[in-house]
Formats: structure tokens, C-alpha cells, sequence
């Protein structure tokens, strides 16, 4: 279709062929506990990169995507609305990452760790600065993956942390529509992964309709 699209060739010939999907099973879903969370933190803040436990932290704390974070400039954060503006996403579309006031405090924190190495923290500047190319990081890979061993977490990938912040609203009485809005989903159906880790809650929604059947007896 896209050959088709950039005139390469004038029809599709498999236009009307059935093509089926490989099966590919359920996603690999990784959430870490509280205890896990204050291991890996603990590693991240002993390992020399200037700015991995900020990096880390603000995962989990704005369940954004490792690349919208380590690819942000300041000037696509607000904080007199507590937002960051992602231009394009991983759907193909811009979207704005809710920041809490703990993210915010991070943030400050990652700008004076900036001014301290000398990295420039103007509106045009990334957040995330390689103070030696000072562009931004490629990957905060190595230095993850050397944090995670230290945590006894070899298991555990970046990504997860994105599933652990979803985790933790769900856990904490957020429904699928705010969480599907902070992930930034597009479809809802992306969002429904995470319905199981609501354990009571389609039964409480059932008892509902008893109680009021009660009600309506007496």
C-alpha cells in the first residue's frame, strides 16, 4: 500500500489476500513492587550518570515513554499548567503528560544538576543534556541495565516502568478512561491490558443493581 501510495508501482498485488497474524500471545506485563521500586531508585542514585535516577523516577512518576522523556526540551514544559507537551508520540500524534507536583520537584532538581555540569537549560535546550555532546542521551540503557543488576532486577526492562505507573493508578482507584487518558492511548482497547488488576471491581459494580433491586422490594 505504501509502495502504491509513493507511486513505486501502480496496483497492490496482494490487495485481496487474506493475511493472518502471527499469534503472539499475551503482552509481557512487568510490575514492580513497592519494595522493587525503592531497590532500583536506591541503585540509580549510586551509579555515575548525572541524571538516571531523575530520569527513572520521572518514569514512574508520569508513566511517560522512555524516548518522549529523554527527547523533551524545556520549552515543552509548562509548569504553570503542569504539563509536558509531547509533539509526536508513539501513535503518530501530539499529546500532553500530566506532571504532579513530585514530577515538577524532579524537573528543578534535573535543572540544577544541569547548571552544575555546565549544560545550558534554555528554553531550546533538551532536559536531558549529554554534558559531553551536548545532545541529548542516544539511550539511558547501559546505565539502566547496570542499575538493575545492583537492584537484583535483571528481569525488570525501562518499559515496565511505564506498565508500573499504570499499575499503581489502577491500584489506587484511578478507572481505565484516566488511565487510558494519562497513558496517552489513543484507543481504549490499548488501555484494557491493565483491566485485570481490577480484581473487585466489575463485582462491586454488580452489587449495585442487587441493592437497588433490595430497595425497590421494600
Amino acid at each position: 500500500n505504501v509502495a502504491v501510495e509513493w507511486e513505486y508501482i501502480e496496483k497492490n498485488p496482494f490487495d485481496k489476500a487474506i493475511i493472518k497474524k502471527f499469534p503472539t500471545g499475551d503482552h509481557v506485563q512487568r510490575f514492580l513492587t513497592a519494595d522493587e521500586i525503592r531497590r532500583l531508585l536506591s541503585a540509580c542514585s549510586k551509579e555515575p550518570h548525572p541524571y538516571l535516577y531523575f530520569f527513572v523516577k520521572l518514569l514512574l512518576l508520569t508513566g511517560a515513554r522512555s524516548s518522549e522523556l529523554r527527547l523533551c526540551k524545556w520549552n515543552d514544559i509548562d509548569l504553570t499548567k503542569g504539563e509536558l507537551y509531547i509533539g509526536l508520540s508513539k501513535n503518530g500524534r501530539s499529546r500532553r503528560i500530566i506532571l504532579s507536583d513530585s514530577s515538577i520537584q524532579e524537573l528543578c532538581r534535573v535543572k540544577e544538576t544541569s547548571e552544575s555540569l555546565g549544560t545550558p537549560t534554555m528554553a531550546s535546550n533538551w532536559v536531558f543534556t549529554n554534558p559531553k555532546t551536548q545532545l541529548p542521551y542516544t539511550s539511558m540503557q547501559i546505565a539502566f541495565s547496570k542499575a538493575r543488576k545492583r537492584a537484583r532486577l535483571d528481569t525488570v526492562r525501562i518499559h515496565d516502568l511505564r506498565h508500573t505507573f499504570a499499575s499503581l493508578l489502577i491500584n489506587n482507584g484511578a478507572s481505565i478512561y484516566e488511565v487510558q487518558k494519562l497513558l496517552g492511548h489513543h484507543h481504549v482497547s490499548m488501555t484494557e491490558r491493565y483491566a485485570h488488576l481490577f480484581p473487585n471491581t466489575l463485582k462491586d459494580r454488580a452489587e449495585i443493581i442487587a441493592g437497588s433491586l433490595l430497595k425497590a422490594k421494600d
